[in-house]
């Protein structure tokens, strides 16, 4: 068995501790504890990168922070997954978006087995069993070991150590009381009379105890506890006990009889099971903002359309915020989210579909759909094709589940409708510029049009931000600012901003330089005065700033995704890194840059518009372009670092020359090319779009070329097609003809892999006629082999065999022992899917030959499995045997993972041929775990071999070995 068969456990309630089995693991140094602490608090939930480092380090964390999250979680996958080659993705500690959960089973952490042992005793008294209530409640104590997570430093180990301190005193208590239920009084006492000691403000042990010594026959020592807890909670708090202790003390004042022992009573039905959980609670709000004041009637409008009490809605209750751009739509909206969050135990969801983003790229409602789907735990193979499909997952998804939905920044009602659940009991709230009629209109959504902060809510955010007392000290000047920047949130916040940098200057100092400042900003409608103020305070405040600051921002308007890293921010600017940081930093502090995520950051739409505006008056068109050369160039290059890691031993696109002053990032590990791409993905698909639009075509199709490893590999099938066909499209405008024949190869890829076969074979055979054109006889022989891999996924098995070896004869004049290694094992696979297995067994031997002089490891495990089809289609049930172990051992070495499964799936048909049918089922049910894990459409396939009966297995021999060819 290998070591990372045998179980995990992890405990949390004491010291943080791992076993495998029964041997303990060495988990590292506290602060790396601390991280396997905050992923395995979530209980399978994503933790992002920024939370990580605000719970290990707090306001204070090193300067490269994210660097060292995610060493400590390399050393962690290495602890917990020994010998798991890092290039087949890991099964425990797994990287979801920008960030990583832990994944496994629920009874492997002590603080969830504590919490359902709890949970199930509460159920159990409710339904009048307290002695098997009691024997849950004790096992439940027995899982501390003492103080929870003791030795883990950092402010997120301190607030959840003094949380479950609570916690497991609420547990205690509840036993307490339940022993009182079955007559335990005199037992009580003592542990009572020490908790009280140490814990003399918790009214509820004090009543716990009177309880005890009452029915102990002890009257008087029962007011004298509660004399002694009264004057405790007088002396330190200056309260009188709560309704609860005094009535007691009144009863035992009264001998109330009926405080003698409850009978159990008789056990209830039990309610109604509610449909399980999603396997992922998402909670995607973005944090409150601190210092929100204001819209106190708004608030108290949209509190309204909730039920009182805390029921739950009966329909689908839906609020739609509008307003203008910076009047504050998405801060009233995460606030009122925020305050009713723990009324949708099911989770939060939240995307900002970008629907008056400058760049114009509006999120699909199939693309949020698919985030959503993603957050709720949805694999992406598992996604269907088509919105209409999507949009019917996601309704089941939320089915008779209570769940918080933000829709931040909406287009028009038409991109928000598949976005709203099918079933009552959740809460959507929506933003948007617009005043989305047709969802008023259709379904029944409840308006809120914000307008400018009144006067007095205007000067409460200044108050709060600046300072009372200075706006008493020069009220003409603070109303003044507050009637110049229109008493719009995001303009006040500006000008605050300023203020609070500038604590010598006066108030009016600062009116008089808004009061200067003229212009108009287009993208408001809201009126001429509005639209000329505002542009002032973002004129005065980009003024303001040092002359590489003000350059720095210019430049940011030229970059089209969503949000921005450092090193693509220098790349830009065509600076060095600390002085990069430097400048943003400034920016920052002048409320023109946001810092989402530590190290990543984007602009407020507004701000976005104006920087455009100034980088289009400002700087010349040849800076400006050389700024977006360096910028495309840099995620170029940087995409290209991750070949060698994500796809080792490819061949690879030629890349035209860095410019000047242009680092790309490098790769060491194979989760940390895929992290990056991961969280640059809609940056590189932005940067494919903004390079064929800026006429820069030898970009646009060499990006989605270096990056399809990564959307294979993720299963991000719709950017791989989307980014191969926008680069084809800008080759074909240019005349490019090398790129248009690396554009139709590409797509083809695509095509095959979203199942689209007849036109991939179309658009392979016209990149195979152009490669002939260009006497580019590499990429002939790539068309060729593609087209006989294409041909092979389609069964016309007679063509596949033909191209196959017309590539082959190709590679071997070129000398290319990578491309011979693959045709010799497309052959073999045809030729055995074909039934001619003497001439399979001679080419896959000759493949095997080949392969390893080539140091080909990911090919040869795929021809050693095709050898074990072979082998067991000729009833050589034990050579089969071999040769899929073989194969295995080839997958592992390289952590090739489909292709483990894959083999197991086979390796498990000939065991069950064989008469083993024990073994047969083992190896079924690893390949399950490791489909269920990427999520893989073959679990389907691995599921019916085990529940089908036995000897009526389904036969992989013959059909669905690993295709050698890819793009």
């Amino acid at each position: 068995m290998n070591a990372t068969d045998i179980p995990l456990r992890f405990a949390v309630l004491g010291p943080v501790r791992a076993w495998r089995g029964e041997q303990e693991l060495d988990l590292g140094s506290p602060q790396q504890r601390a991280v396997l602490t905050a992923l395995l608090l979530r209980e399978g939930r994503p933790a992002t990168l920024g939370e990580l480092v605000d719970g290990v380090w707090g306001e204070r964390p090193p300067a490269a922070a994210v660097s060292v999250l995610r060493t400590y979680v390399s050393r962690l996958r290495k602890v917990l997954e020994p010998g798991r080659n890092a290039a087949g993705g890991h099964r425990v500690v797994v990287s979801v978006g920008d960030g990583y959960l832990v994944r496994t089973p629920r009874d492997t952490l002590d603080l969830t087995v504590a919490r359902e042992q709890a949970a199930r005793a509460r159920a159990l008294r409710a339904e009048g069993d307290p002695s098997a209530a009691a024997r849950l409640l004790h096992a439940a104590l027995d899982g501390w070991q003492g103080t929870a997570l003791a030795g883990i430093p950092g402010p997120l180990a301190e607030a959840e150590r003094a949380r479950l301190d609570e916690e497991r005193l609420a547990v205690l208590e509840c036993r307490i009381e339940n022993d009182l239920d079955l007559g335990r009084h005199a037992e009580v006492i003592a542990e009572l009379m020490s908790l009280t000691r140490a814990h003399p403000m918790k009214e509820e042990l004090s009543r716990l105890l009177m309880l005890a010594l009452y029915r102990s026959g002890r009257q008087a020592d029962a007011l004298t506890v509660y004399r002694t807890a009264r004057r405790t909670l007088v002396d330190q708090l200056g309260i009188e006990p709560g309704t609860a202790l005094r009535e007691l003390h009144d009863r035992i004042l009264a001998a109330d009889g009926s405080l003698g022992p409850v009978p159990p009573r008789q056990r209830a039905e039990p309610p109604p099971a509610r449909p399980p959980a999603p396997a992922t609670r998402p909670a995607q709000l973005p944090a409150d903002l601190p210092t929100f004041v204001g819209r106190h009637a708004e608030l108290d409008r949209v509190r309204a359309l909730l039920p009182e009490n805390g029921r739950t809605p009966t329909t689908v209750v839906i609020g739609a915020i509008g307003g203008m751009g910076g009047i504050g739509k998405t801060t009233l909206a995460v606030h009122w989210a925020h305050e009713v969050a723990d009324r949708f135990p099911d989770g939060q969801l939240c995307v900002n579909l970008r629907g008056f983003d400058p760049t114009g790229t509006v999120v699909a409602p199939g693309e949020a759909i698919r985030v959503f789907l993603d957050a709720l735990g949805v694999p992406p193979a598992n996604i269907p094709a088509g919105l209409e499909a999507q949009a019917a997952l996601y309704r089941s998804m939320l089915a008779e589940r209570r769940v918080l939905i933000l829709l931040d920044n909406a287009r028009d009602a038409d991109q928000v409708r598949p976005l709203l659940p099918g079933s009552p009991g959740s809460l959507v709230i929506v933003t948007s510029r617009s005043r989305l009629t047709g969802l008023v209109v259709g379904e029944g959504a409840f308006p809120l049009t914000l307008d400018q902060l009144p006067f007095s809510e205007a000067h409460d955010l200044l108050a709060r931000r600046i300072g009372a007392d200075r706006l008493a000290a020069e009220p003409e000047a603070a109303d003044e600012i507050i009637t110049r920047c229109a008493r719009l949130p995001l303009a006040l916040a500006i000008v605050a901003a300023h203020a609070v940098g500038h604590p010598g200057f006066p108030l009016a100092t600062i009116a008089e330089e808004v009061r200067e400042c003229h212009g108009s900003l287009d993208a408001f409608t809201g009126g001429d005065d509005l639209t000329t103020d505002v542009r002032a305070v973002f004129s005065w405040s980009y003024r303001a700033l040092s002359a590489p600051a003000a350059r720095l921002f210019r430049l940011l308007g030229l970059h089209s995704g969503p949000d921005v890293s450092a090193p693509a921010v220098a790349a830009l600017a065509g600076l060095q890194a600390r002085e990069t940081r430097s400048l943003l930093a400034e920016l920052i502090r002048a409320h023109l840059v946001i810092e989402r995520l530590p190290g990543r950051y984007s602009l407020h739409d507004l701000l976005r518009v104006y920087a455009g505006e100034r980088v289009r008056a400002e700087d010349p068109p040849e800076e400006r372009d050389r700024a977006v050369e360096r910028l495309l160039a840099w995620y170029l290059h940087s995409a290209d670092a991750t070949c060698p890691l994500i796809t080792p031993n490819r061949s690879r696109v030629p890349l035209p020359d860095l410019p000047p002053s242009c680092r790309p990032l490098e790769f060491t590990e194979h989760e940390q090319a895929l992290d990056w791409c991961e969280s640059e993905r809609a940056n590189l698909v932005s940067a494919v779009h903004q390079a064929a639009a800026c006429g820069r075509p030898d970009l646009a199709w060499r990006l989605p070329a270096v990056l399809w490893g990564f959307f294979y590999l993720r299963s991000h099938l719709r950017d791989w097609l989307d980014t191969a066909q926008t680069g084809l499209s800008a080759a074909r405008a240019a005349g490019d003809l090398p790129g248009v024949a690396q554009g139709l190869s590409d797509t083809a890829a695509a095509l095959r892999f979203v199942g689209r076969i007849d036109e991939s074979i179309e658009h392979q055979r016209e990149a195979l006629s152009l490669y002939r054109r260009l006497g580019d006889l590499a990429g002939r022989s790539r068309a060729v082999g593609n087209l006989g891999d294409a041909y092979l996924q389609a069964g016309r098995l007679e063509e596949s065999v033909e191209y196959s070896r017309r590539a082959l004869a190709i590679d071997r004049a070129l000398g290319s022992v990578w491309g011979e290694g693959i045709m010799l094992t497309n052959l073999g696979d045809a030729y055995q899917r074909l039934g001619r297995f003497q001439e399979a067994v001679s080419c896959l031997e000759q493949a095997l030959t080949v392969l390893r002089a080539g140091d080909n490891r990911w090919v040869e495990g795929v021809a050693l499995d095709i050898l074990g089809t072979v082998h067991h289609r000729l009833r050589r049930h034990d050579d089969a045997v071999a040769y899929y172990h073989r194969a295995l051992e080839t997958h592992r070495i390289i952590a090739n993972r489909w292709g483990e499964g894959h083999s197991l799936s086979n390796l498990g048909d000939v065991q069950l041929d064989a008469g083993r049918e024990e073994e047969a089922r083992t190896s079924w049910r690893r390949a399950l775990e490791i489909f269920v894990e990427l999520g893989h459409p073959d679990a389907e396939k691995a599921r019916e071999r085990l529940t089908r009966p036995p000897g009526r297995a389904l036969r992989a021999a013959g059909d669905g070995s690993a295709s050698a060819r890819t793009a």
